[in-house]
């Protein structure tokens, strides 16, 4: 396997169907063989229902349910251990980080030799002219 994609989450049920279907699409766009791995961090909305319905239609993609709140460190640590892709990117669930940047983070890995790869918001400063 290619890639895996590890998602820690907390009551974000509104933000798992559209994640999940745009990563869906760049990865197969991109042919890339990938698994999803979603951790629930103990939500208290209907997160795990939500990931439930996903992993039933999408062979890709698995959860982890913790029973109550670890926090993201806790979260992110099941997600690697059960990861098997020969790279593992890691993304929050509300659609802060962007599924188009796979396919260029994956790039650097394998073909750019880094062994780590991480990035950041970056506000572009607007200057108006009189």
């Amino acid at each position: 396997m290619n890639l895996s994609i590890v998602i820690p989450l907390f009551n974000e049920e509104e933000s798992l169907p559209e994640l999940s279907e745009w990563i869906t699409r760049v990865v197969e766009a991109n042919n890339l063989t990938y698994g999803v791995i979603m951790v629930d961090d103990g939500s208290n909305d209907n997160s795990w229902q939500v990931i439930e319905n996903v992993a039933a239609k999408n062979l890709h993609f698995k959860g982890i349910k913790f029973q109550r709140n670890y926090g993201k460190s806790a979260a992110l640590n099941e997600g690697f251990q059960a990861a098997q892709g020969d790279v593992v990117i890691t993304m929050d669930a509300d659609l802060q980080d962007s599924p188009d940047e796979i396919p260029e983070l994956y790039r650097m890995i394998t073909e750019d030799g880094y062994d780590l790869v991480s990035g950041w918001k970056k506000k572009a400063l607007r200057q108006c002219l009189n």
